[in-house]
């Protein structure tokens, strides 16, 4: 039987689907689109306010909670791109297969998000996978298009194969695919079967797949090719599911040691590696998709360690800012012409010189005395130290961009005390409100991952004092080529699929409003 409001949940994928089939009819297709993501929208919001009022009465559990609020998400999202699709895309050939394929990609997101079976959970994940196969052919004529549709497709087989092999240990081990009863298992606390830690693992392999993690990245990289439209919901929704379902499984990946390990090892050397790649890339598109590459890296990670509020506030944070960034790409780019235009300010390199070495040790004093005023006043519970550390870290290179100014420097600490009042806030939201916290993390995985934050950011400090040396320069340059970690995978797709002379396309109307904006950063 379903349970509270989750047969509201289950009418939101229902409403996407209705609109697909809608749009089969061309001229209905834009309108199908605009009322199944608006329903989908008034539907999800509508299941929050509900799950809240049950929650008042103490009827409601956190992973209800968890699946609303990233539902919400998701149909706030889709509207939005509906929308955004609709001005860039209207009356383009291939419209109608677009406005269906976006709808089913909608439609298997949120049913990953409303299921309580674990098979259904592979069987939607997989057909999301299929139907964003669609939306990244937009353009077919593009070989760069074809060549990063197929890799995903690739990619996508292999991880929905580590799942399938997942659910049939689980299954064998206590014949159960019910996520409820899965977690309550895993979380008894007794020492998980090795079958158990087996499927696991397989799931974070799954995840890791999934989320373009290195060296299997490459397909990330290459979806620019699609409509802007497209790489919002990528970016903003679709490589988001593997943190969802990890957080999800969340006692099931805490019982297994291995299954920890690998998303902490992989995911922080993606996090690293990424990272850097985002220093050398002119393209503003690039730029966010390496980022992309790098924040499920670290998403990964705090998974890994068992930060899953951490990773929760941090899924909620990424999918609507890069969004935005996708979809105000074209106006970023006038800005950045903009800019360039304008004479270069003067600076006082003294300050410049001695940020990086005071910038780490501040952003700490600042995280850590903000926590111990938190926990006093309003008694939240504490944050794990490596927690910390990492958001340290981050606030530390930010402090960087007061270029030797000392009133930036100044307006840059204020923005940064008061960006992490709201972090803590949200984080404080999460555990207590929804009811995901976090476990303690392995003190060995624990430390790999401070020294892989502490190289980056050595690294970034280097490249930036010394960028004309031939070392920094060596370095950029194989970032910039992504490792080449990628080529094995590109040669073995070029060999299965041997390229083709491309047909003659029809004309485009490739001066439409909004379209190319993003397409030529």
């Amino acid at each position: 039987m379903l349970r509270d409001t989750e047969w509201l949940a289950w009418l939101i994928p229902l409403v996407y689907a209705l609109g697909a089939i809608a749009a089969l009819r061309g001229r209905h297709a834009w309108p199908a689109l605009m009322l199944a993501a608006r329903s989908a929208l008034g539907l999800a919001a509508g299941g929050l306010l509900l799950d809240f009022g049950i929650n008042l009465h103490g009827a409601s559990g956190a992973v209800r909670w968890v699946a609303t609020v990233v539902t919400l998400l998701v149909a706030f999202l889709g509207w939005v791109i509906a929308g955004y699709s609709r001005t860039s895309l209207a009356r383009e050939p291939g419209e109608r297969r677009y406005v269906v394929a976006l709808l089913a990609t909608l439609a298997a997101v949120t049913m990953v998000l409303t299921t309580e079976n674990l098979l259904v959970l592979i069987a939607a994940w997989a057909a999301s996978s299929v139907t964003v196969h669609q939306l990244l052919l937009f353009y077919r004529e593009r070989p760069l298009a074809r060549i990063a549709a197929r890799k995903k497709f690739v990619v996508s087989r292999m991880a929905e194969l580590c799942m399938l092999a997942a659910a049939a240990l689980l299954y064998h081990q206590w014949q159960t695919l019910d996520l409820g009863a899965l977690a309550r298992l895993a979380g008894t606390g007794a020492a998980a079967p090795v079958g158990v830690e087996l499927a696991a693992a397989l799931i974070a392999l799954a995840v890791l797949l999934k989320s373009a993690q290195l060296p299997v990245h490459g397909w990330l990289l290459q979806v620019m090719e699609a409509p802007t439209s497209v790489s919002a919901l990528l970016h903003a929704g679709i490589v988001n599911l593997g943190g969802y379902v990890l957080i999800r499984l969340a006692p099931l990946i805490t019982a297994s040691p291995p299954a920890q390990a690998l998303l902490v090892v992989v995911g922080s050397t993606t996090a690293v590696l990424a990272g850097l790649t985002t220093m050398t890339c002119p393209s503003i598109k690039a730029r966010l998709a390496w980022s992309t590459c790098s924040q499920m890296g670290l998403m990964a990670t705090e998974c890994g360690l068992g930060l899953y509020d951490l990773a929760l506030l941090h899924l909620l944070a990424h999918a609507l800012y890069k969004a935005y960034a996708f979809l105000g790409s074209g106006e970023a780019v006038r800005e950045s012409t903009a800019r360039r235009m304008l004479p270069p300010a003067q600076t006082a390199a003294r300050i410049g010189k001695l940020l990086p070495l005071i910038s780490a040790p501040l952003a700490l004093l600042v995280l850590a005395g903000s926590e111990i005023l938190w926990q006093r006043v309003l008694h939240v519970p504490r944050i794990a130290p490596i927690a910390t550390l990492i958001c340290a870290f981050g606030i530390a290179t930010l402090l960087w961009e007061s270029e030797g100014s000392a009133a930036l420097f100044l307006r840059n600490l204020g923005a940064a005390v008061l960006g992490v009042q709201l972090y803590l806030g949200w984080h404080a939201a999460i555990r207590s409100g929804l009811g995901v916290a976090s476990v303690s993390p392995l003190p060995p995985l624990a430390a790999w991952t401070a020294l892989c934050f502490l190289v980056l950011y050595l690294a970034q400090w280097s490249a930036a004092r010394r960028a004309q040396s031939n070392a920094t320069r060596r370095l950029l340059s194989w970032a910039a080529a992504g490792y080449f970690l990628d080529e094995p995978l590109t040669r073995w797709v070029a060999r299965r699929w041997p390229r083709r002379p491309a047909r003659s396309a029809p004309p485009r109307a490739a001066h439409r409003l909004g379209r190319q904006e993003g397409e030529a950063a």
